[in-house]
């Protein structure tokens, strides 16, 4: 049977060591404070920003709420967040997505300053990511590498396999992967032949967003590590991309849905606002 990849007691360890940073800062007379701005009354955004605060909180970390009204317009918007970029007191701006329909997402992320983007998405550190030079990543492929990193195995010389090619999470864990010296293949739904690549991966990191779209007919090495990212819902249950059942049995190591890759996506925004902290000094 497969090592379960426990992302529940990776984050816990990562927060501690994220804490005692933050303590130290706040010796200093810094505080590391990020503000998530929420518009709307998306029910599983404001449950996700108020996650996110929590364990801010608790880790010392300063979080502010600004919880602005659907109708919201691109231009208020953009006007909150040119306040906050100005502020030196707030380190990281988070936006939470999705927006309302009348503002353009897009226009809205690139507003952000990206040395206070600690999700990662202005074009800007889109570009650093890509020629190896990021220093603020998007949080679950910064935890993906993570749990990897988790299980000891060599990252280097190995054949990884991401499923999915999404510009949030496929496309930089696989530059992550590249510069960690891993021969990366990008697949997705629509791949040909995708059994064949999966039969030759050390590595499998699935965000295609299917419900056990993998499965236990497929055949793995035995060495095999398998990041799970999916969160999808079968029969009123939250599941993986990899039917882990069925598959625990035939791989090395394995992160379950839930309690793999999720907790370490909060705990990156984190270290992320350390980061854009450090960045500003």
């Amino acid at each position: 049977m497969a090592i379960i990849i426990d992302g529940k007691e990776i984050a816990k360890k990562t927060r501690e060591k994220i804490k005692e940073k933050v303590l130290l800062y706040r010796e200093k007379g810094i505080i590391p404070t990020l503000a998530v701005v929420l518009v709307g009354d998306n029910r599983a955004s404001m449950s996700y920003v108020n996650s996110k605060h929590k364990a801010c909180l608790e880790n010392e970390i300063n979080s502010i709420k600004i919880e602005l009204n659907e109708n919201t317009t691109e231009e208020q918007l953009i006007e909150k967040i040119e306040q906050l970029n100005n502020d030196k007191n707030i380190h990281g701006i988070l936006v939470q997505l999705p927006l309302p329909k009348h503002i353009n997402s897009e226009i809205i992320l690139q507003k952000i300053s990206p040395n206070k983007d600690v999700d990662g998405f202005h074009p800007i550190n889109v570009g650093n990511l890509s020629v190896g030079n990021a220093k603020l990543i998007p949080c679950t492929p910064l935890g993906i590498l993570s749990l990897i990193k988790s299980t000891g195995e060599i990252i280097e010389g190995k054949n990884a396999l991401v499923i999915g090619r999404s510009n949030i999470v496929g496309k930089p864990v696989a530059n992550l992967l590249l510069q960690e010296n891993a021969t990366v293949t990008i697949a997705h739904s629509k791949t040909k032949n995708l059994e064949q690549f999966i039969e030759n991966a050390d590595i499998i990191v699935s965000c295609v967003g299917i419900a056990h779209f993998i499965t236990g007919e497929n055949n793995f090495k035995s060495s095999a590590v398998i990041i799970d990212v999916g969160n999808n819902y079968k029969n009123d249950k939250l599941v993986g991309d990899v039917d882990f059942d069925n598959v625990k049995d035939k791989v090395a190591y394995i992160s379950p849905v839930p309690g793999g890759v999720g907790p370490m996506t909060i705990t990156m925004l984190m270290q992320n606002t350390l980061t854009a902290l450090e960045i500003e000094k």
